[in-house]
């Protein structure tokens, strides 16, 4: 798969053995040389993957560089020559798919950056099903109440609330959980 790759890499040197590293593998490389703009200029660039090489990190650094790339957006790969246990805790936190020490060393990129491709894609599932789950609970969290809204007003029990919801949500090409809150809505704009 052709990736589209921007590197953050102040030192030239190092940029160019990192992008002759990965243009055998037929991946657009793009260079960003500083961090100024970091965050407008990866969203005008999109690419599929950031790798970003610093020699020694501040934690404030650290956190703007991380949150300019969209590690939430696409994998971001960093690469610092050293470390400590605070700032690696704080680029996993930061959502940083690799977190490497020891540098960015050309022969070990496109192993780091399909790890970092992986666990990104890991992390995504993860949010679309835990917001998924968020998303349903909520939901019945809204049917319940409008169900307790309808057995009270209606005396039904919860079956029967249950099943006028449904029949009402088919009748209007609706979900039930649309036509819940439209009743809880409407039930507290009356009491």
């Amino acid at each position: 798969m052709k990736l589209h790759i921007v590197i953050v890499e102040p030192d030239v040197t190092r940029a160019r053995l990192v992008i002759d590293s990965l243009q055998p593998l037929g991946h657009q490389v793009t260079v960003i040389s500083e961090a100024s703009g970091l965050a407008r200029r990866v969203c005008d660039i999109a690419p599929d993957i950031v790798l970003i090489d610093m020699s020694n990190p501040s934690r404030d650094t650290l956190e703007e560089m991380a949150l300019a790339s969209g590690p939430m957006e696409r994998p971001v790969a960093f690469f610092v020559d050293r470390t400590d246990r605070d700032l690696t805790l704080q680029a996993i936190e930061a959502g940083v798919s690799a977190y490497v020490v020891d540098g960015l060393q050309p022969e070990r990129v496109a192993t780091v950056m399909d790890a970092a491709i992986a666990r990104f894609q890991m992390f995504r599932r993860m949010r679309t099903e835990l917001e998924t789950t968020r998303r349903a609970l909520e939901e019945r969290k809204l049917i319940d109440r409008a169900k307790g809204v309808l057995m009270k007003a209606r005396g039904l029990n919860e079956e029967e609330a249950y099943a006028l919801l449904r029949k009402a949500a088919m009748d209007q090409g609706r979900k039930v959980a649309e036509v819940a809150s439209a009743l809880v809505t409407a039930a507290g704009l009356l009491s």
